[in-house]
């Protein structure tokens, strides 16, 4: 009998309830970035008052103690009158209901970064407890949350001089965890980012649990934020120079919404790394995932580019001068003004306004021509590292055709011959085990499912991709049969449908040389096929690191806290012998079978991109030539050592 369906199994959700429901919808998850997410919710709107002129300085607080986070401006204040219809203090409304807020009509805000009128009230549903103190007209007043509750009405606290808001607040236990702890170094990181970003602001960070305090002000904006971003990245520029341009549409810095409907920012430079670097900004709102803005971008300069090239008869002889080389070694930090950005996701990741793309074009177009135009020895040293950039790429392109497999249908054409491939030619139910050694690789082709499940044995430590151009990686003979095996092709020469496995795991010992391995082979995946990442198709294994025999029953753990938890609930009386692996070669093919390699007793890691430009700054740290980037990194997490197997 089907189950009774009818009205009363409707349930309607009010106010902020179906923030604390479903809260990724709002913040993108529960993790750590949606934990810092709250902050930059938080942020922005203090961002907002600076944007259109109200404010000129921002205190950011980290509370470690009490695991919270004070976010105070000199901007307006957030009202506190009623409402003419609510009948309630606008502040009241503002941080307890859904889509309320000054951000809807142009009169109060000419841009914004925020969520319009959810942010706050998103960030008050999610915390444990929220404070907001409001200064106006000479008075301070004050109202307190809990889990979004109002706890009290809105309460004249006493005389105050100046103006603006503090907003307090502890995320939630119960949706972020036991003690969820923000990271100083993401948020001072950030809080950075947007000094640069708005010139002239001077916003301070305080760390009330080291006593810390880094103040951020930087009077040259973006120009000085590329060169930063630059020398961080260990890069050195192809010329002496940054190209900056500064451009409102529909001219004026008043507050009437129609004088500055759309403004831009760029500053830009050529260097020696191998790939183009963006860092893109909507109203003060990073946008790592890019959008019409950065397609805007690149247009722009292409057309600038090429119509320079063209103008001086410098198009170069065999060789075909496609984007992608003109783009090659790029440095970028654009910041664009919208009035009514339309971005995709709850978190802003992507700008989607069609028009802006065109603006942007238009804007960057004839000012960097101008600026060849009008400096032609830095343009022809430009145009030569492009020409360079071109004769690599063909290379290149010659290099990877011998290493691409031929059909892909076939499992059987141009595969490396320590491939031991799977009976099954649909790569939906396929699998890919790149496996440490020869040894392990022996245990794991005796313990897999033949029909299903493939083995590439790969030999010692493969190369590190990082600062590698594609030439250079494809001559790898390690990496270069990984690319036949996975069928895909690399650099231009990918294509996503041709992979030849759904699913390609990283099978490693459970000790620091397998880690190294696995951080290796990911740093060739994220740099030279990033697409395998973002569509879901990189995993890596979790073997087991120990056995433990207790009476009859057999427990794998996979690390000394899981063998201390299994010991510890073990029966007194048991007898109790534990084993340690000190490689998958040491272990059994059905208990490689049954710990590893079955889909239902096994455990995978999926490996996602959750922010492409902490990802970035990332493998360019630990991975990259600056030694002493590493060195500050093990500096501050050496006491994480105690734990590792060496």
């Amino acid at each position: 009998m089907p189950q009774k369906y009818d009205a009363s199994d409707i349930v309607v959700l009010e106010g902020i309830e179906p923030v604390r429901r479903r809260p990724a919808m709002y913040i993108g998850g529960t993790d750590k970035t949606g934990l810092h997410h709250l902050v930059w919710e938080i942020l922005d709107n203090a961002i907002d008052e600076v944007i259109n002129g109200y404010a000129t300085t921002i205190l950011v607080e980290l509370d470690k103690a009490r695991d919270g986070i004070r976010i105070t401006d000199n901007g307006r204040g957030i009202p506190v009158d009623k409402h003419p219809t609510h009948k309630k203090s606008a502040l009241e409304i503002i941080m307890t209901t859904l889509h309320a807020g000054g951000k809807f009509e142009t009169g109060s805000y000419i841009h914004s970064g925020g969520l319009h009128g959810v942010g706050a009230s998103v960030v008050n549903a999610l915390s444990r407890y929220m404070e907001v103190r409001v200064k106006r007209d000479g008075v301070e007043w004050s109202q307190t949350y809990q889990g979004g509750i109002p706890q009290e009405n809105v309460k004249r606290v006493g005389p105050a001089r100046g103006t603006g808001t503090a907003v307090y607040f502890q995320p939630d236990p119960v949706i972020f965890g036991k003690h969820p702890q923000f990271d100083a170094d993401v948020l001072k990181e950030t809080l950075e980012a947007k000094a640069y970003l708005h010139k002239g602001l001077k916003l301070t960070f305080r760390d009330e649990g080291t006593r810390a305090t880094h103040q951020f002000v930087h009077e040259q904006g973006i120009r000085e934020f590329l060169v930063k971003l630059v020398a961080d990245r260990d890069r050195k520029p192809t010329a002496d120079f940054v190209f900056f341009l500064d451009r409102t549409v529909n001219g004026g810095n008043g507050k009437d919404a129609s004088s500055h409907d759309f403004g831009m920012e760029v500053a830009l430079q050529w260097t020696d790394e191998p790939a183009e670097y963006i860092r893109s900004y909507v109203n003060g709102v990073p946008t790592p995932n890019g959008g019409t803005h950065e397609a805007g971008l690149r247009g722009g300069i292409i057309k600038a580019v090429r119509h320079y090239i063209e103008t001086h008869n410098l198009t170069p002889k065999g060789v075909t001068l496609q984007a992608e080389d003109i783009r090659e070694g790029l440095a970028v930090v654009l910041s664009v003004f919208v009035l009514t950005p339309q971005f995709q996701g709850q978190t802003k990741e992507r700008l989607n306004n069609p028009e802006v793309q065109a603006l942007v074009d238009s804007a960057i177009r004839p000012a960097l021509e101008t600026y060849l135009n009008g400096n032609q020895s830095v343009a022809e040293t430009l145009i030569s590292r492009m020409i360079l950039a071109a004769r690599a790429r063909e290379a290149s392109r010659e290099a990877s055709k011998a290493v691409m497999r031929k059909s892909a249908v076939s499992h059987r054409l141009n595969l490396p011959g320590k491939l031991a491939d799977c009976q099954s030619t649909d790569p939906s139910v396929s699998e890919l085990f790149i496996v440490e050694g020869d040894s392990a690789g022996g245990t794991a082709k005796q313990g897999r499912d033949l029909k299903t499940q493939a083995i590439l044995p790969i030999r010692g430590k493969v190369l590190n991709t990082e600062d590698l151009t594609l030439a250079k990686v494809v001559e790898n003979k390690e990496l270069a049969d990984l690319v036949k095996a996975l069928g895909c092709g690399i650099g231009k020469d990918f294509n996503l449908k041709r992979l030849r496995y759904d699913k390609v795991i990283l099978l490693m010992d459970a000790d620091i040389d397998g880690f190294h391995i696995s951080t290796l082979l990911l740093t060739f995946f994220f740099r030279h096929l990033p697409e395998l990442i973002t569509h879901g198709h990189v995993f890596i294994a979790q073997p087991p690191l120990y056995r433990l025999d207790i009476g009859k029953d057999v427990f794998w753990a996979g690390t000394d806290e899981e063998r201390d938890a299994i010991v510890n609930q073990a029966r007194s009386n048991a007898k109790l012998t534990i084993s340690r692996f000190k490689g998958l070669g040491e272990m059994f093919p059905q208990q490689l079978k049954e710990t590893t390699l079955h889909p239902v007793t096994r455990r995978l890691l999926k490996v996602e991109l959750q922010d492409a430009l902490r990802t970035d700054h990332t493998f360019h740290d630990l991975m990259g030539k600056r030694t002493e980037a590493r060195y500050e990194f093990l500096m501050a997490n050496a006491r994480l050592a105690d734990n590792l197997d060496v």
